[in-house]
């Protein structure tokens, strides 16, 4: 019962949805991570899109006005990461807040002696358990390039790793997949990451990456998506728990990538 009423219900809100087919096409064409994808994955991308913007609102702050350009892009990005899997992942939470630009949260934390300090960084994404997804729109409108950054997919990557809690790194694993596996892959290439950051030896991935295992599996996240050549080379073990977590394989579909000054940049 449970399921026919769901199907039922997302029928009703794919046939009465408006979606804008020339802005989606403008936007498809600008996000370089969803090359390869065939018409048909396309148009599932574009199904999930539609029940994901159904069930969150997308608003801006600090008076940045939110148009269906601005939404789709952020939609495409997240609903990619559960293409091959379900927009319900996302269930539990109904908002994301875009700015300008970076934002500057208040944060307020005491340290050993009882004193209370305040902090205020800079961050160009943030996401909150049971709670929204915060985007700078500069930056999120930066992954129009493939260069293994992209805000989008690390805040909605730690969405994801939130679904059994706090992030950890550990987000729930679909049946048939190996803790013992994912955790030996995670933990000897977190290990590498953080020993190659303290001897200041040049990474592959954004040394952020050594920040905690919830930012190291985000950050991967977003290489798995924007260039998954570089992951499948450093990494293997984790690139294969990846491609059974998100059962996709952007590596068969995207171009591969060159260093340069760097930076990993599309293949001419």
């Amino acid at each position: 019962m449970i399921n026919w009423y769901k199907s039922w219900r997302r029928q009703r809100i794919l046939r009465s949805a408006h979606f804008d087919a020339g802005i989606w096409l403008r936007v498809s064409t600008e996000l370089a991570l969803l090359g390869g994808l065939g018409v048909g994955e396309l148009d599932r991308l574009r199904e999930a899109m539609i029940l994901f913007l159904h069930d969150k609102r997308i608003n801006g702050a600090a008076g940045l006005s939110i148009d269906d350009r601005v939404r789709y892009h952020i939609a495409a990005q997240a609903c990619l990461l559960v293409l091959e899997l379900d927009v319900d992942h996302y269930a539990g939470w109904s908002e994301v807040i875009v700015y300008p630009d970076e934002f500057l949260p208040r944060r307020e934390y005491v340290d050993e002696a009882g004193v209370v300090h305040l902090s205020r960084h800079p961050l160009a994404g943030e996401a909150w358990p049971h709670g929204p997804v915060i985007l700078s729109w500069a930056d999120a409108l930066s992954s129009v390039v493939r260069d293994g950054a992209n805000v989008v997919i690390h805040e909605f990557a730690h969405k994801l790793d939130m679904r059994n809690g706090e992030a950890n790194g550990f987000p729930p694993l679909h049946k048939g997949m190996s803790r013992a596996a994912w955790v030996a892959a995670f933990a000897a290439a977190y290990e590498d990451v953080c020993r190659r950051v303290d001897a200041d030896e040049h990474t592959l991935v954004d040394p952020y990456a050594s920040e905690s295992p919830a930012e190291f599996f985000a950050v991967l996240s977003e290489v798995f998506f924007e260039t998954p050549a570089v992951l499948k080379q450093c990494y293997p073990a984790v690139y294969e728990q990846m491609r059974l977590f998100y059962r996709q394989d952007p590596s068969t579909r995207l171009p591969i990538a060159e260093a340069a000054d760097g930076a990993y940049r599309l293949s001419p």
